[in-house]
């Protein structure tokens, strides 16, 4: 195990550099970043304690239906960590660049595995992180649990976490012995079909619409049962939920050391098992994976795509913008997370058809727009999610040879908003068929309709300008796989800014929206000074938006403009 540390230390130094710069030149704007993220984390901190006190404030299921979402959220995070330990491990174990190199090496097979491990658990854990502590803490401030509770947290969240990374990367090297690994693209399309279908398994064992209609049961003991649906015994997320509960109830105690032993002894034979299996498949799959044949099926559709996208473009942009098409869709790995995002387009619309409109006493029109413009955000998020991964590398991924474009005729200005056009389009298309199709379920007002269509509009140029400033800003030319581009700082950054600006869209428009609504509701007509500030808001909206693209976009061009 002696050249573990040597093959886990360009991770170290690269995470080192980011804060550090070589030569001791520190970062310039701490400050910046870190009001951005206490800002991110307070707005969800502060939207979960504001549930789990009106839970609470529920006599006798309230404190159940606390821990029952406890549990969902866990077993939801848990399920989302396999999937992204899968994917990832496909690419930090097979497809990086630098394997050829770390298995040409006095290194041992055990140790290039376990560094490939840290990596796969370090890039697909970050994000549960961002998202699923501000959760647990409210919890810790709502129910004001002893020390006990943290230090819980502290020893069985990553137990857990390595269950699923565990479970994630032994997945990803049986399916790769299966199937032959120069046909990538028949793995992950295997992947995808088989995270649709969880997807949606997992969507309907939750059955979240059950939690806002109780008088749908018989009886109150037959709603509790049904709650207790989403729960086993025999999950990693159980022995979790249990043991951090206990803390948070005055009748919990029992059973915290057995949950302890479970976690950890399920993490540790997980690691005995994935070392095992590696030593028996993991090379013979990397050796497959080497082999470059490539079928040519699909190729008429390929160039069809090509022509259409070159045709806004003059003939410089246009043939980068047909390089980027081609290298997206010659990319296994990169052209059937397409799959992932139908499947996600799929359970969102789903979402919204189930909603149990009817039975609110609120008057139905009045619901359904509010609904419509709150998803306007919900929406906007979804979007952002998807360009992390998409648009932010946009600019990493042309790698080492960006120099060609350095030294090329056209202005590194004309090739960012080359860039941004190529994708804005696309992502314009997902955020109205999102919104559309939501409103349509919805079947909300005219005006509505157009409202949230225009702002998802606004909503899309901003999260692009972001993406595509913010990966000009942090780019990542010597990356081992794509994958990587999003999982780092810049990625980081680009979600919790692409938050904020979402929050700031919402907050603006919520006013002009509610005096709208109330104005229709009763048949009064709105007073000049609130006509003034309906437009006032929503002026406020385009200038948000156009600092949004065009600020970020500045200070990726200065940067790169200042690359050497």
């Amino acid at each position: 195990m002696g050249n573990l540390s040597l093959l886990l230390s360009p991770r170290l130094v690269g995470i080192k550099n980011t804060f550090i710069r070589p030569g001791g030149k520190r970062w310039k704007k701490p400050s910046i970043i870190a009001f951005i993220a206490v800002l991110f984390w307070g707005a969800l901190f502060v939207l979960s304690c504001r549930v789990l006190s009106h839970f609470q404030s529920v006599d006798v299921i309230g404190d159940l239906l606390a821990r029952y979402l406890l549990g969902m959220v866990l077993l939801t995070f848990f399920s989302l960590l396999i999937f992204s330990h899968v994917v990832t491990a496909l690419s930090n174990l097979y497809l990086s660049s630098d394997l050829e190199l770390c298995h040409s090496s006095p290194s041992s097979l055990v140790e290039i595995f376990l560094s490939r491990a840290v990596y796969t658990i370090i890039d697909s854990s970050w994000m549960v992180m961002v998202f699923g502590l501000p959760v647990i803490m409210a919890y810790a401030y709502v129910y004001r649990p002893g020390a006990g509770f943290y230090l819980t947290l502290l020893h069985m969240g990553p137990a857990t976490g390595l269950i699923a990374a565990g479970l994630g990367m032994l997945i990803a090297m049986v399916l790769v012995s299966i199937f032959p690994a120069q046909r990538t693209r028949d793995i992950v399309a295997l992947l995808s079909v088989f995270l649709i279908a969880v997807l949606y398994l997992l969507f309907r064992f939750l059955r979240p619409e059950r939690l806002v209609n109780p008088e749908a049961f018989f009886s109150i003991l037959q709603y509790m049962n049904a709650l207790k649906a989403a729960d086993s015994p025999y999950l990693p997320t159980h022995w979790l939920a249990e043991s951090l509960w206990s803390y948070l109830s005055p009748s919990g105690g029992e059973g915290r050391l057995f949950n302890v032993g479970l976690s950890w002894s399920t993490a540790l034979a997980l690691l005995a098992i994935n070392v095992w299996v590696a030593g028996k498949i993991y090379f013979q799959g990397f050796s497959k994976a080497q082999e470059a044949k490539r079928r040519r099926g699909g190729k008429v559709l390929l160039d069809l795509l090509v022509k259409v996208v070159r045709k806004p473009f003059k003939e410089d942009l246009a043939s980068i913008a047909e390089k980027d098409v081609r290298a997206f869709f010659r990319d296994n790995t990169q052209w059937s997370q397409l799959l992932l995002l139908a499947a996600l387009v799929v359970v969102y619309l789903y979402n919204f058809s189930v909603l149990p409109l009817d039975r609110s006493p609120l008057p139905l029109g009045f619901l359904r727009d509010n609904i419509a413009f709150l998803n306007v955000g919900l929406a906007g998020f979804v979007i952002a999610a998807i360009s992390v991964r998409f648009v932010f590398p946009a600019v990493s991924s042309e790698g080492r040879a960006f120099w060609i474009l350095r030294s090329s005729p056209v202005p590194l200005k004309r090739l960012l908003w080359g860039k941004f056009a190529l994708s804005v389009l696309p992502m314009i298309l997902l955020g109205e068929t999102l919104i559309l199709m939501t409103n349509y379920l919805l079947r909300v007002s005219f005006f509505m309709m157009l409202l949230s269509a225009a702002t998802m509009i606004m909503v899309v140029l901003g999260i692009v300008g972001l993406g595509i400033g913010l990966g000009a800003l942090y780019p990542k030319f010597s990356h081992q796989n794509i994958a990587q581009v999003s999982t780092g700082f810049g990625g980081l950054m680009f979600m919790m800014t692409g938050a904020l600006y979402l929050v700031l869209i919402i907050v603006l428009e919520a006013g002009p929206v509610y005096m709208l609504s109330m104005s229709e509701l009763k048949g009064d007509s709105l007073s000049l000074l609130q006509w003034s500030f309906i437009v006032l808001s929503f002026l406020a909206v385009l200038a948000l938006s156009a600092f949004a693209v065009y600020k970020p976009m500045n200070m990726g061009l200065k940067a790169l403009s200042e690359l050497e």
